[in-house]
């Protein structure tokens, strides 16, 4: 429900609910090259149940909280064991009933939403899941002292929350939003007997948590006391009402090596991929921080899908055959971009002057066609290129040096003491223009990126320095602003985009999504009115002065949306692709007599 940053540069990853990006239907694209036979491929009759599915994960989850993680690999993992209220139909991408068993009621005013719940779910240990776990769940999003700063901004018009019987949750807004439905919608019921055992935030109303400084000092203390334990003490170790869930630690989570889900025997809706079901009997995320090993794995029988980098695609055109015989291939339209990121916070690339300077040192178009072999195009903003949104007015991006240091020389970078850096006086400290550029190892698209950028700025004289980081240690720098620059990725949902999340000043806080802590009072103000229209017409003149005003600034230097291309084991059939550009893993199955694991 939110934009998840991203570790990988493909991702097979459906961000099934409210916030982030795009919307309407996205065309799908084919390899001439591949085996693709079109939307459907190996239908072999009714699903049968059994075999595993193996999947790649790049790197160990942040962390497995369903309400505080903010990563894809988090995130491919936790759809799995958590559930929404509702979710996004395949081939219509309108919403439909999960746990909720109908569309929520809405007054008049669009301040209030009814849902109704189905009264069979339950939680993995066994437990009912009722109204009071839905409350509780905004209760703990709306908790300022847990770490849940990207989710919680999507609820700021949410007033109160209360059960209205044990099937029945009524939400009660402050203003409009545009984009509840889908908000509301997307969110996934967590139980409180687990997560809240002592109870400490079960007498405090949603509506007095979310401003904890007002509280009486007993339930003050009590909250916080509750976001430090949530914050802490659920990591590794999440209960949902999901069709699947995680065994022992050091046996089904294994750091560095595995995540084993395990499905249900007692799923409150089996054989329902709508509901989260899946046909095969466990899935087995594998943790392979190479990607060449990553392919290798897969050729072998040791994954069953993969996303491939654009050139380890290329290769396997010439010796299509051998690949072919148990590999099919797609490429697809995965909504989200790759970025080169400015931090604020630096003295340096405050400077606006500055960072427009260092934007014509990228070259976007050599990137796209020698990075991913022409599978990608370049961006200009956070909207997703395919919405309605994406303002295409914008001036197309320029790749000139000579530009970029004659910008920097106006702005009063000159090589003073002849070392070859060029330097400046700030506050009466003459500094030299040098920085960081970080990304997470393991990332050759990335990595590839990086070098090219800093060797194109060292010859104009910036004394610039590319570092490969963990993925952990990565993500702890960005969300402390305790880097210089970064490349990243963000991947979006398929609905209408709300930028709050990543633009907006409130959420260049620590562990916030403006990690680059860009300001602007007039973003703000878009940002705002923008969440409180109903009209997509007036939303999109909004959303084309804000991607000016970023165009202005330049707070990232965006590169490019690349296409994703997953690669993926033969004996699986029920592999269908819809307009969103992606699968559903739900909905894939083995036949009895091509199947692999039979524990």
């Amino acid at each position: 429900m939110k934009h998840i940053l991203s570790g990988t540069f493909v991702m097979v990853l459906w961000v099934a609910a409210a916030c982030g990006g795009p919307s309407d239907s996205t065309s799908t694209a084919t390899d001439p090259a591949s085996d693709d036979k079109g939307s459907e491929t190996n239908d072999a009759g009714p699903p049968q149940r059994g075999d595993w599915l193996v999947l790649h994960l790049l790197s160990d989850p942040e962390n497995l909280n369903p309400i505080t993680s903010n990563d894809a690999a988090a995130s491919s993992v936790l759809k799995w064991v958590f559930p929404s209220l509702l979710t996004l139909d395949n081939e219509t991408l309108e919403q439909r009933p999960v746990i909720a068993r109908e569309l929520p009621e809405i007054s008049e005013d669009k301040l209030t939403y009814t849902f109704r719940l189905r009264d069979d779910v339950t939680f993995s240990d066994g437990e009912k899941l009722d109204a009071d776990d839905v409350v509780f769940t905004f209760k703990v999003i709306k908790n300022v002292a847990v770490r849940a700063a990207p989710l919680r901004n999507y609820l700021n018009s949410v007033q109160d929350v209360v059960a209205v019987d044990p099937h029945t949750v009524r939400i009660e807004i402050k203003e409009p939003y545009f984009r509840n439905t889908l908000v509301l919608g997307g969110i996934e019921p967590i139980p409180a007997h687990y997560y809240d055992p002592d109870g400490l935030i079960a007498d405090i109303s949603v509506k007095e948590i979310a401003d904890t400084d007002a509280l009486p000092a007993e339930k003050a203390d009590r909250a916080k006391k509750f976001a430090e334990q949530f914050n802490q003490d659920f990591l590794r170790k999440p209960v949902g009402p999901g069709a699947f869930k995680l065994g022992a630690e050091g046996t089904d989570l294994v750091t560095g090596e595995r995540i084993v889900l395990r499905r249900r025997d007692d799923f409150w809706a089996p054989n329902d991929p709508v509901h989260g079901d899946a046909w095969v009997s466990r899935i087995q995320f594998r943790i392979i921080n190479d990607q060449e090993a990553a392919l290798v794995a897969l050729k072998s029988g040791d994954l069953d899908e993969l996303g491939l980098t654009p050139l380890q695609n290329k290769r396997q055109d010439t010796n299509a055959d051998s690949f072919k015989r148990h590999i099919d291939r797609k490429i697809h339209i995965s909504p989200g971009y790759t970025y080169l990121g400015w931090n604020q916070s630096n003295p340096i690339l405050k400077d606006r002057q500055v960072r427009r300077a260092l934007g014509y040192f990228v070259d976007k178009e050599s990137m796209i066609e020698n990075l991913l072999f022409g599978l990608g195009v370049p961006v200009e903003s956070s909207i997703f290129v395919e919405r309605p949104e994406y303002n295409k007015d914008l001036p197309a991006h320029v790749f000139d040096p000579a530009k970029g240091k004659a910008m920097l020389a106006a702005a009063g970078w000159i090589d003073t003491d002849g070392d070859g850096t060029l330097d400046k006086e700030i506050d009466g400290e003459r500094v030299k223009l040098e920085f960081e550029l970080i990304s997470n190892t393991g990332n050759e698209i990335r990595r590839s990126v990086g070098l090219a950028v800093i060797d194109e700025m060292k010859r104009a004289g910036i004394a610039a320095s590319f570092r490969g980081v963990d993925w952990s240690v990565l993500l702890q720098k960005v969300k402390s602003f305790d880097y210089d620059a970064v490349i990243l990725g963000w991947a979006m949902s398929v609905t209408p985009p709300d930028p709050y999340q990543l633009w907006h000043s409130s959420q260049a806080v620590e562990g916030g999504s403006n990690h680059i802590a860009f300001k602007h009072d007039e973003v703000d103000r878009i940002l705002e009115k923008h969440r409180q229209e109903f009209d997509p017409a007036k939303r999109k003149e909004m959303m084309n002065r804000f991607q000016e005003i970023l165009y202005e600034e330049q707070p990232y230097t965006f590169l490019f949306m690349g296409k994703a291309i997953t690669a993926w084991d033969r004996r699986f059939s029920g592999v269908t692709w819809y307009p969103s550009g992606n699968t559903d893993l739900g909905e894939w199955w083995v036949p009895v007599d091509q199947q692999k694991y039979t524990q």
